[in-house]
């Protein structure tokens, strides 16, 4: 705490106030890790184009987001290591602290980040896909995220492009 105080500026009390504890510092990065991929998630869904390539942007996010930042790789996966432990579970907050209050709630699980994302592409694209109903709708868009965190867990050796396998599996689908 003492580094992350020197770091950010404040003072050790400051932080403490703030978050109350490490573990709360902990649960409000988290918490803000797992915010910043579902802004991700909605700038990706407000590109130009269908819902085949709308899709394809939330995929080619959540590749990129997943690679490129261990916290929102293992928020996603589930796969927590010794360095990187599991988050504990949501909390009573008794904290004045609003951000703090939110990060007690805890942090989403992968399960729970998968269906945050199939509700927002469906709000998203709904009116503008073709598929028959709002759950196949609901089906593209998760199968769209799944591909995606499969090339995460296991990366291509072939050089092949993650999001174009998005594009063509769902453009088959939707267009169908």
């Amino acid at each position: 705490m003492v580094d992350v105080a020197a770091t950010a500026g404040v003072s050790r009390q400051t932080l403490y106030n703030e978050f109350g504890s490490k573990d709360g510092l902990a649960r409000a990065l988290l918490r803000r890790e797992s915010d910043a991929y579902l802004h991700g998630v909605e700038r990706a869904l407000a590109v130009e184009g269908g819902p085949v390539d709308r899709l394809a942007a939330v995929s080619a996010w959540t590749i990129a987001a997943a690679r490129g930042n261990e916290l929102t790789r293992a928020m996603l996966t589930g796969c927590w290591s010794e360095r990187l432990p599991a988050p504990s579970g949501p909390r009573a907050s008794a904290s004045p602290v609003p951000a703090q209050r939110r990060a007690d709630a805890g942090v989403p699980s992968p399960a729970e980040l998968l269906a945050l994302v199939r509700e927002k592409a469906v709000n998203a694209l709904n009116g503008r896909a073709r598929p028959k109903d709002t759950e196949e709708l609901a089906m593209a868009c998760e199968s769209a995220v799944r591909m995606a965190l499969s090339y995460v867990v296991a990366p291509s050796t072939a050089g092949e492009d993650p999001v174009e396998l998005v594009r063509g599996v769902l453009g088959r689908w939707i267009n169908a």
